[in-house]
């Protein structure tokens, strides 16, 4: 059974690539085919816990994928027609474009929700960031949470814009804006927004310092 395999950021390092032609056995579940391609003892160091999807949806990792599926293994985290409210881009992003997505007459309470590259952690010099994603995977899932949120808060619109590739100190990357009737609905739905981002959608981040680098589950 011939399956396309996906990988992310130190499980695309630790291969030397981004997609792997993979033949799994009978019967072989997600979980199981990582750990045959990512064996526990794989000499260059622990394993970190993954999610698993198939054709660009979340599954369990007992999941039997099927003859032709893309599977992907995403490490832990740091969104056909183009949604407008979401955006990937590897250039700068610009804020007035993503609050043109949700303004209006109606929505006097616009909120909107900047991340920006800081120049240390914990004490140690940021020389800079990279960040990567799985994109088409991404982009279904910053829509998804994009509906979710409208739905949960009844006339707010929201958008969101992530940024990609290499980020230099205090460049921006990520922007949400939300605008609603109520500036109190505006608040919990941006805030809202950038938790859901960083716990579910397919976007890897690399902090790279002046002698080592390491990536990021947020």
């Amino acid at each position: 059974m011939a399956l396309t395999v996906r990988l992310f950021a130190m499980l695309r390092e630790r291969r030397g690539t981004g997609s792997l032609n993979v033949e799994a056995k009978p019967g072989e579940s997600v979980g199981a085919l990582f750990a045959r391609l990512f064996p526990a003892n794989d000499e260059d160091g622990a394993i970190p816990s993954v999610l698993f999807a198939v054709n660009r949806e979340y599954v369990l990792r007992d999941y039997v994928p099927e003859d032709g599926d893309e599977v992907a293994f995403i490490p832990p985290l740091a969104g056909g027609a183009a949604d407008r409210r979401t955006m990937l881009s590897a250039d700068p992003l610009q804020l007035p474009d993503l609050i043109k997505q949700v303004e209006g007459p109606g929505r006097g309470g616009l909120v909107t929700f900047t991340g920006t590259v800081r120049n240390n952690f914990e004490g140690r010099p940021v020389r800079h960031l990279r960040y990567e994603a799985y994109e088409e995977m991404a982009l279904c899932e910053m829509s998804r949470l994009c509906d979710e949120i409208e739905d949960k808060w009844p006339g707010v619109a929201v958008a969101i814009s992530h940024r990609l590739g290499q980020l230099e100190i205090g460049e921006a990357a990520v922007h949400i804006a939300a605008a609603g009737g109520h500036r109190q609905d505006s608040f919990e739905a941006c805030r809202y927004a950038i938790d859901q981002l960083k716990q579910r959608v397919p976007i890897f981040k690399k902090e790279v310092y002046q002698d080592d680098s390491i990536w990021k589950s947020s």
